[in-house]
């Protein structure tokens, strides 16, 4: 079997997305999601015009191999626009080899470890009272794990608190909006939001938070602790991450689980907060870190010091995404949570897929392959459309972290 062809498809059905389609001399093709959300054009380029040609003539099932020489082979490595297009050219060679010998990727992997995903929905509202409500619809729809944001008073547009109940997407059209931050008035809130939800719903649901990058290690320390009474599976993200060093910080003053990870690119952005018990979750993306080749390193790496997964799933990653972490979580031992922001009718219809939600969990079925599909047809109707994550300025004007 060889690569015939590489397609790189970009639409738009309510958000941007960019799929690689490769074909191969005996009618399997398999497909991959390579959106790197607000900046999608500029995979798409260096898929188009520098991963594509090389690829053509190559071995599909030389998986690794193809993966090593787009990694090592470039010199320039590492970074989200190199990574987002190596894990794309990743996920749609699982799925060849996954159609072509007629078993779901899953079993390629090791089979399953599991029989379901456990995932984490998203709560949100513009006051406390109304993330605390909205706590309670998820847990009719059947979540055991639910992530919850409340709006802070005194700031317009907070992190988290979508324009829609399920479908949150943070990216706009136009230039990127600004939304005014107060680190004071937002520690100030959430202890009173989790304590709301404590009373109301009691200690099963597992409860997730995310700081968004926007606390200093000692703040963050400080509402770990405070946060403690109220039981967190984690707080994500509580400090930007270039400088893994300042967990430490966080790590002396709660004992409140940790997570990060989703910007990150490759392991080695992780080898400290990993070999020094950092962290507790690992939150690296299927498509954002390399594909499932080099998410299993990542995955056993972190087994290795007692930290599960907690793969990023938000609606800006595809369902082809979403279906590769499926397969990913329910192959590897030390599995922890993944994200699952539903997308809208409209993306589901551009890329039909075999995963099913139940009783809090995902399974991604047992189609051939990674169960998901591009139709053409469909996507032509959405044309791209620029567009831009927020950025975030201190009250008194200084740019600050979105």
């Amino acid at each position: 079997m060889k690569i015939t062809d590489v397609e790189v498809l970009v639409t738009s059905p309510g958000r941007n997305f960019v799929t690689i389609r490769i074909r191969t001399d005996e009618g399997v093709y398999g497909i991959g999601d390579a959106t790197l959300n607000g900046r999608e054009l500029a995979v798409a380029s260096y898929l188009r015009d520098h991963v594509a040609p090389c690829l053509i003539g190559r071995n599909p099932f030389q998986i690794e191999d193809i993966w090593q020489y787009l990694y090592r082979g470039a010199y320039w490595r590492r970074g989200p626009v190199t990574m987002t297009a190596i894990g794309a050219v990743d996920m749609a060679l699982w799925d060849i080899k996954g159609k072509a010998l007629n078993v779901p990727v899953y079993e390629l992997l090791g089979g399953a470890s599991r029989n379901g995903v456990m995932v984490y929905g998203h709560a949100n509202g513009q006051s406390v009272g109304e993330a605390v409500e909205a706590v309670g619809r998820y847990l009719d729809m059947g979540y055991k794990a639910v992530r919850v944001q409340a709006g802070v008073p005194g700031l317009k547009g907070t992190y988290g608190v979508g324009r829609g109940e399920l479908f949150y997407e943070p990216a706009g059209e136009g230039l990127p909006a600004e939304d005014a931050w107060s680190t004071e008035k937002y520690l100030a809130t959430v202890p009173e939001l989790f304590a709301r939800v404590r009373e109301e719903y009691g200690r099963d649901v597992h409860l997730l938070h995310d700081a968004h990058h926007r606390l200093t290690p000692i703040e963050a320390g400080r509402l770990g602790r405070e946060l403690e009474p109220y039981a967190l599976f984690w707080l994500e993200d509580a400090v930007p991450a270039e400088q893994q060093e300042a967990f430490r910080i966080v790590r002396q003053h709660t004992t409140t689980p940790l997570a990060v990870g989703e910007i990150f690119s490759t392991i080695h952005d992780a080898t400290l907060l990993l070999r020094e018990n950092l962290i507790d979750y690992l939150r690296m993306t299927v498509v954002h870190g390399g594909g499932i080749t080099h998410l299993r390193t990542a995955a056993a790496y972190a087994a290795v010091h007692h930290v599960r997964t907690g793969c990023h799933g938000a609606t800006d990653l595809s369902p082809v995404t979403m279906a590769a972490a499926l397969h990913f979580d329910l192959s590897i031992p030390n599995f922890g949570i993944q994200e699952y922001m539903r997308h809208t009718a409209e993306t589901d219809e551009v890329f039909p897929h075999a995963y099913t939600f139940a009783d809090g969990y995902l399974h991604p079925g047992d189609a051939p392959g990674l169960g998901v599909d591009y139709r053409d047809d469909v996507a032509e109707r959405f044309p791209y459309r620029r567009a831009y994550l927020p950025v975030s300025r201190l009250e008194d004007g200084t740019m600050f972290n979105w």
